[in-house]
């Protein structure tokens, strides 16, 4: 009986010992699962980080390009102004051309002023003096 016992105690003091090995092993696994953790922590920390900083750039490039637009916009009516603007100086020198073209100075021959191309003579460019009577009284014919 009692070598039946210590036969006993002899193999609980084993699977005791075996089940100390496997808590210790289970432990170690432990401390490696939870180092993982933490290192998966600190990258996930880090792509939050990073995104966020991506999309402050990107949000700043955004603003940049509406700006731009808004730019480019403005710049597009600027010229537009400028085209009909010296569309109308060009019609304004052609009428005046012509008028200067209507006098006379002493010792120079008379010259026919070039005509507007019809594209550029506006109905409003007639020349209302045209219709009245012309009269040569020679007060204007020299300066």
């Amino acid at each position: 009986a009692a070598k039946e016992i210590r036969s006993l105690i002899m193999d609980s003091v084993s699977k005791v010992e075996s089940g100390v090995d496997q808590v210790g092993q289970a432990g170690s696994a432990m401390k490696d699962i939870v180092r993982a953790f933490e290192r998966l922590s600190r990258l996930v920390g880090d792509i939050a980080n990073a995104s966020r900083e991506q999309s402050a750039g990107i949000e700043q490039v955004t603003q940049a390009v509406s700006q731009m637009d808004e730019v480019t916009q403005q710049n597009a009516a600027l010229v537009e102004q400028a085209a009909a603007a010296a569309e109308s100086l060009e019609e304004q020198a052609g009428v005046l051309q012509q008028n200067v073209h209507r006098f006379r100075l002493a010792a120079s021959p008379v010259r026919r002023p070039p005509a507007l191309p019809a594209s550029r003579s506006p109905a409003l460019l007639h020349r209302p003096s045209a219709a009245l009577p012309h009269r040569d009284d020679g007060e204007w014919s020299s300066f």
